[in-house]
């Protein structure tokens, strides 16, 4: 007889349900309950990421053909009609909290660091557009016949965890999500082309945020130094130290700044990049952009692994709570894969656990030991009493 519960159920454990519930209480998600609690939706939603399940009628069915399974979960199975009624009801801020409140534990959990030297507490700041059809989704405004949302994310270099989010419409500047971020002071910022914005550059520097961007093509500027080249290091062209001459750009960003001229050998261009660090060695500055590049890998991941194309509902609740839901699915997953011995790829690890979400093993050895057969000794499992 098995003494585990499944692993869908293990995994639903990284979620306190009394912190959970805590929250449906601060922000009175249930007011208008009738008798369907916000984590029945919850772990309908998870399971239809971890799932993937396609619609509605794919959750319902999913979890019914299961009903005898979902005691353990704390559930009863759910009618498409009413999960439908609350992802467009219920408070998508519910799970932006449960995100939040999962992140700090799984952070707590782990000791991982990036790959270079610095202490810098080292992200990268990045967007991504999803398509979405405007006759259905009139309130996501990006172009006249084309309707769209936008994910901004903030990746953590330490694990590659997500540890800021925001859902836009498609027509939001990446700049304006740019602006709310409240970094500390030390924090590496790596962000490209997209986010230049000089008053937002200078109000990093002051702040004590340092940032490693591209330099546009038609800055202006004018050269205060012109640091030395290391011998070792042909790549590197040229490591200046700059003012942005500019009528506005002057006024907006006074500060001194660090132009590194790089050249691209498997591109064969140059790239120019901006920055306000001036201890970094030049070759630092362009290994760090390049692992920018993590940020779009999540992007990459989360689309082709997670329910974030299509969505189960059209109004822009329910929209939010499933990026939401998938955002918690991919930082669980991220955290199994950097617990687990057995040096999974994203993908396999999804489609795993996919097929075993209610399979009764102990999760942490299934993750280690995918493979071997659970073992069973045979003897009931009695207690014996002393005479």
């Amino acid at each position: 007889m098995s003494r585990f519960c499944s692993l869908f159920s293990q995994i639903l454990k990284f979620i306190p349900r009394e912190d959970f519930q805590r929250q449906v209480h601060q922000l009175n998600a249930e007011r208008h309950a009738r008798g369907v609690s916000c984590w029945q939706q919850f772990v309908a939603m998870l399971f239809c990421q971890l799932g993937r399940a396609h619609s509605l009628r794919e959750i319902e069915q999913g979890l019914k053909s299961c009903e005898g399974k979902l005691t353990h979960l704390g559930i009863e199975p759910l009618a498409r009609s009413s999960l439908s009624y609350m992802n467009t009801h219920r408070p998508w801020q519910l799970y932006r909290q449960v995100f939040f409140d999962l992140l700090a534990h799984c952070q707590a959990q782990g000791t991982w660091r990036h790959k270079f030297r610095f202490k810098n507490k080292l992200v990268s700041l990045d967007s991504t557009v999803i398509d979405l059809c405007l006759q259905l989704f009139d309130w996501a405004k990006f172009r006249r016949t084309k309707g769209a949302v936008k994910l901004h994310l903030l990746l953590d270099h330490d694990g590659y965890l997500p540890c800021f989010a925001v859902v836009t419409a498609g027509n939001v500047h990446d700049v304006r999500v740019a602006r709310t971020l409240k970094l500390q002071p030390g924090t590496i910022i790596v962000d490209d082309r997209g986010y230049n914005d000089y008053e937002l550059f200078a109000r990093w520097t002051e702040q004590g945020v340092y940032f490693v961007t591209r330099m546009k093509d038609n800055a202006i500027y004018k050269v205060i130094e012109r640091r030395a080249i290391p011998e070792n290091r042909p790549n590197i062209r040229k490591d200046q130290i700059i003012r942005l001459s500019g009528v506005s750009a002057s006024q907006k960003c006074p500060h001194r700044l660090r132009r590194v001229e790089v050249w691209n050998e498997e591109k064969h261009e140059t790239l120019v990049f901006l920055t306000n660090h001036f201890e970094l060695a030049a070759a630092t500055i362009a290994a760090v952009y390049k692992d920018r590049w993590s940020v779009e890998l999540f992007f990459k991941a989360i689309k082709t692994n997670l329910k974030v194309k299509t969505f189960v509902g059209t109004s822009a609740n329910a929209v939010k709570t499933q990026l939401w839901t998938a955002l918690i699915a991919m930082l669980i997953l991220r955290f199994l894969q950097l617990k687990s011995k057995w040096g999974w790829s994203l993908s396999n690890l999804v489609a795993l656990l996919r097929m075993n979400l209610f399979t009764h093993r102990d999760l942490w050895a299934w993750l280690d030991k995918p493979f071997d057969t659970p073992h069973d000794s045979g003897a009931p499992q009695q207690v014996e009493l002393a005479f």
